[in-house]
C-alpha cells in the first residue's frame, strides 16, 4: 500500500471516488458518497476526504465531514457538518504544535477540546466509514501497529491495533472477489474488517459488533 502513496500524491487532485451502501444485516440504513484528493499544505503533501452519509430510515440525518491529513495520515483539519433535525452540529479541527484542537458548535452551546498528535493518530467517526482508508494505510506485513484514533464528534479518542492479514478471498455486493484484509481491533466496535483493492481503494467495511457491512458500489 505505501507504494501507491508517492503515485496518488504527484497527480494533486481527486484521485478516487465513490458510493458506499451501509447495511444492517440485509436493511440498507444509509447511503455515503466520498471523494479523495490528494493535495499541498505549505512543503508537505497529503490527502483531503470529503464524505456525506445520508441515514434515512427514520428523520433523515447527513454527516457530511471534510478531512485534511498528512501523509501519514496524522490530521492536518476538519469540517464537520452534522444535519440533524435534533441536534444540528458544526464540529471544526485544526492541528497545531502536536495538538489537534476540536471546537463543536451547536445551537446554543459551543465546546472545546484538545487531542495530543503523538504518535501515529487518524480520525474517525462511528458513522462515517471511508475516514477508514486513512487507518488501513498503516498496517504492514507481519506487524501489529498501534494506532491512536480520535473521534471527534463522539468527543472521544480509541487505542487501536492495525493487522495486516494479506489477499484471501471474500464477497463484494454478494459476489466473490479478491481483496486485501485488514483487521483493526480495541475501541467500542471492538474489531472492525477493513478491504482494499490491488490499487489501495478502500471496497468494503465490516463490524460485526454491530451487524454492519458497508460495501461499495461498482461504477454507473
Amino acid at each position: 500500500m505505501s507504494g501507491l502513496l508517492p503515485l496518488l500524491l504527484a497527480l494533486q487532485g481527486p484521485v478516487d471516488g465513490g458510493t458506499f451502501v451501509v447495511r444492517q444485516d440485509t436493511v440498507e440504513l444509509a447511503r455515503e458518497t466520498f471523494e479523495l484528493s490528494a493535495v499541498r499544505q505549505a512543503t508537505a503533501s497529503g490527502w483531503a476526504l470529503a464524505a456525506a452519509t445520508r441515514y434515512s430510515r427514520g428523520p433523515v440525518v447527513t454527516l457530511a465531514p471534510r478531512l485534511a491529513v498528512g501523509p501519514d495520515s496524522a490530521p492536518w483539519s476538519l469540517e464537520f457538518a452534522v444535519v440533524d433535525p435534533h441536534e444540528p452540529l458544526r464540529i471544526l479541527g485544526q492541528a497545531s504544535r502536536g495538538r489537534f484542537t476540536v471546537r463543536t458548535l451547536g445551537r446554543r452551546s459551543e465546546r472545546a477540546r484538545e487531542y495530543s498528535l503523538a504518535g501515529l493518530t487518524v480520525v474517525l467517526d462511528d458513522s462515517v466509514f471511508s475516514p477508514y482508508l486513512f487507518l488501513a494505510w498503516q498496517a504492514r506485513p507481519g506487524r501489529v501497529v498501534s494506532v491512536t484514533a480520535l473521534l471527534p464528534r463522539a468527543e472521544r479518542r480509541e487505542a487501536l491495533t492495525v493487522e495486516d492479514r494479506g489477499i484471501v478471498a471474500t464477497t463484494l455486493n454478494r459476489d466473490p472477489a479478491t481483496l486485501h484484509h485488514i483487521v483493526v481491533s480495541g475501541g467500542a466496535n471492538r474489531m472492525v474488517n477493513v478491504w482494499l483493492d490491488a490499487d489501495g481503494r478502500l471496497m468494503k467495511v465490516d463490524v460485526p459488533s454491530r451487524a454492519l457491512r458497508i460495501e461499495r458500489l461498482p461504477p454507473a
